[in-house]
């Protein structure tokens, strides 16, 4: 995908057209309230058309625009707005609208997607964001671009939360071994 322009708007209206999708998904990840997450888009667009002006291009507009959406995800996260994350949907249910060829086997797929995105969402915001980026198909070079990790970092952060998820997973949900 290429970018180009030579304005504020122009990088703006780009990256909003390519990443919107992202975007949404990004903010359904942080924000289970339908208000509030329209909110927290409005947020985030308005957060990244300011950060154009200042956009330097020493990283990839990928990258720009997932660690200012990231940031505004995590802000809003430390605010303590999150009302019911149980209520989240999954990040591959936005992508896709698939016909429910087998209810049973969707709503398993949906409860099972919405227990993952739960569990994640009591992570600390460093590791959701982690998470929710490799949830994204992104790379640890990339998830460390937008993170400030070494990719090392992101790798290693990566599969120690897959670990422990799995295991709670197994578990339901619970915290003890």
């Amino acid at each position: 995908m290429s970018f180009g322009g030579t304005g504020q708007d122009e990088w703006y209206k780009q990256a909003a057209s390519s990443f919107g999708p992202a975007l949404e998904r990004l903010a359904r990840a942080y924000e289970a309230d339908a208000e509030l997450r329209r909110d927290q888009q409005q947020d985030i667009h308005t957060a990244l058309w300011r950060s154009f002006a200042g956009f330097a291009q020493d990283c990839s507009v990928r990258t720009w625009v997932y660690r200012v959406a990231h940031n505004i995800g995590a802000s809003h996260v430390l605010r303590g707005r999150r009302t019911n994350s149980a209520a989240l949907a999954s990040l591959d249910e936005l992508a896709t609208q698939a016909g429910d060829d087998n209810p049973e086997q969707t709503a398993g797929e949906r409860q099972v997607l919405a227990r993952m995105l739960d569990m994640i969402s009591r992570l600390k915001p460093p590791d959701a964001q982690v998470m929710l980026l490799y949830l994204e198909d992104l790379d640890a070079a990339e998830i460390g671009e937008i993170t400030g990790l070494s990719a090392g970092a992101v790798a290693t952060r990566i599969y120690r939360i897959k670990v422990v998820l799995a295991r709670r997973f197994r578990q339901g949900g619970r915290d003890d071994d």
